[in-house]
């Protein structure tokens, strides 16, 4: 249901805009680089407007398989970008990597007790933060990384797991949780509210695809704004928040 609300609203949006406005479906964690590159792409294409529908890359998906007018399609993962790609519902040759990012540990600033992976098992940590690895690339990352460190088993039933990794980040803010894994990108955002432990090495590189929505009917238009996630200007933005150069 929640799926078919989100349609309504950018079919309406789409039928509003008329020609000069592109759709890009982004994951969240691109919320804050995206909205100022969003700005700085308008201020260079005078009568352009980019809008964004912002959440859990898994959702998104689904959302451009059940015909949301989406122009762009910005994933977290290579695995949801694939199942997209399989599905004939983006144009291959334009995908494309344009940035990556890193795993860390938070906990909320108050927070001591946690000074490594290895402390998440200790009866002192009651609940731990991250995306559900079944719809976020970064719960996906995280289960993966935890494997790897042949912890995941004794702390999972311990992680509360969030429908966004924006989510997962927010319950440490607030202080419900006593640690959490989020991008590094999360950690640099809400640096003045939450602590950052360590980065967490990962088993595969975070690294962001991006393509043309097949049923786009703006294809040039959205191909021109992938070619400047690429160039100096996105890209200075995307270092600024944490994003790393790939």
């Amino acid at each position: 249901m929640w799926v078919l609300m989100v349609m309504a609203v950018l079919f309406s949006k789409a039928d509003c805009a008329g020609a000069e406005e592109l759709l890009v479906s982004a994951a969240s964690s691109l919320t804050n680089s995206f909205k100022d590159i969003g700005k700085a792409y308008e201020a260079r294409n005078q009568g352009m407007t980019v809008r964004f529908n912002f959440a859990a890359t898994g959702p998104l998906l689904q959302q451009i398989e059940q015909g949301a007018p989406v122009d762009i399609f910005a994933s977290a993962d290579q695995e949801f970008m694939d199942k997209a790609e399989k599905g004939s519902f983006v144009l291959p040759e334009s995908r494309t990597d344009f940035v990556g990012n890193s795993l860390v540990l938070i906990t909320p600033l108050h927070m001591t007790v946690v000074k490594g992976l290895a402390d998440l098992q200790s009866s002192a940590v009651q609940k731990i933060s991250m995306g559900n690895p079944d719809s976020v690339p970064a719960g996906r990352y995280a289960k993966a990384a935890l494997e790897k460190q042949g912890i995941w088993g004794m702390i999972a039933p311990k992680c509360v797991m969030g429908i966004s990794v924006k989510q997962a980040l927010e319950y440490v803010m607030r202080g419900e949780v006593e640690a959490g894994i989020v991008y590094g990108t999360d950690g640099v955002v809400a640096k003045e509210r939450v602590r950052v432990v360590t980065e967490i090495p990962v088993v595969a590189p975070i690294v962001y695809p991006v393509a043309v929505v097949r049923a786009s009917t703006k294809q040039d238009e959205a191909r021109a704004f992938i070619r400047y996630l690429h160039g100096p200007e996105a890209q200075a933005i995307f270092a600024g928040y944490g994003f790393k150069k790939i």
